[in-house]
């Protein structure tokens, strides 16, 4: 199968790459940051804003894979220049597209956001939502099948995102491990490698054509059960650090999770495990797993 991967240097992107090379033809596009010739894999470098990049991709390509689409008009360039043929367009998207404050477990049907918040996180959340519909649109206009892949957050090796790595390099080079004791936030994650084998899952499959998947594991989440999940993954000695999520932040610690029960959002992993049959590692083995993988990152800091 001839893959054709946009981005695929960074976190869910580069594992999905080293989960598929051997299998499948793959052509990366990326700004070619990081080489990954040692895959076995083919290379381009560019921005993908640049139409001259896609026009000379003229051969035919089963399954356009894209990680790094977060503006409206990013799918559209590609597909509208690219000069071979594409059977499958799959974009990874986010749970952050549904409509905040609707309660209980969103499924795949959901109604989008349509409000648009400020910052970075909302132009992030807005440019997702703007892309699902573009992505149905032009796919549509040109006959080719589509399908999204909504994650929570991904946690697990490769993360360069200051969520769980944060955490744990304080645990292994200051002993000491953050515990945000007035947090009342709820929250989902997704393991990398679960989510790089439900992209592989969907690649050219027709039960997938069309579809939207959620991706998470089936344990919610708050900061205690974070808390609690880095403590038995440890195999160093870090100290309780006790805090509010105000005084978290004047020290810099990160909280990169909802802290409140109003910011919290759920959603319903039940369609990608009976029509993928992707099967969730637990949480805090996917902790262990990753704490492992940091810890000699940062044991061999200075």
């Amino acid at each position: 199968m001839k893959l054709l991967v946009i981005g695929g240097s960074y976190f869910l992107g580069r594992v999905f790459v080293m989960q598929a090379a051997g299998k499948h033809d793959i052509t990366v596009v990326n700004r070619g940051t990081w080489s990954l010739e040692s895959l076995g894999v083919k290379q381009i470098k560019g921005d993908r804003r640049d139409d001259a990049l896609w026009r000379q991709i003229e051969e035919d390509v089963d399954v356009i894979v894209d990680f790094c689409a977060y503006e409206k008009g990013d799918i559209a360039r590609v597909l509208r220049n690219i000069r071979g043929t594409v059977k499958q367009y799959l974009f990874i998207s986010t749970l952050d597209v549904y409509e905040r404050g609707l309660g209980g477990m969103k499924t795949e049907d959901a109604p989008f956001e349509t409000r648009v918040f400020p910052g970075e996180a909302g132009a992030y959340i807005a440019g997702k939502v703007a892309l699902e519909r573009e992505l149905r649109e032009v796919c549509g206009e040109m006959g080719i099948a589509c399908t999204v892949l909504r994650p929570a957050f991904i946690y697990g090796p490769f993360n360069y995102a200051p969520r769980e790595s944060a955490y744990i390099q304080l645990m292994v080079q200051n002993h000491a491990l953050p515990h945000i004791t007035d947090a009342e936030g709820t929250f989902q994650f997704v393991y990398v490698k679960d989510a790089a084998e439900a992209a592989i899952q969907c690649l050219l499959n027709p039960a997938a054509y069309g579809q939207a998947y959620n991706l998470c594991q089936d344990q919610t989440v708050t900061y205690e059960a974070f808390y609690e999940a880095l403590c038995m993954a440890a195999d160093v000695e870090a100290e309780e650090l006790p805090v509010t999520a105000e005084a978290a932040q004047n020290m810099g610690i990160p909280l990169p999770f909802p802290v409140t029960a109003e910011e919290s959002e759920l959603s319903s992993n039940e369609k990608s495990k009976r029509e993928l049959g992707v099967s969730y590692i637990s949480f805090q083995e996917g902790m262990a797993r990753t704490y492992r993988a940091f810890k000699g990152v940062y044991q061999s800091q200075p």
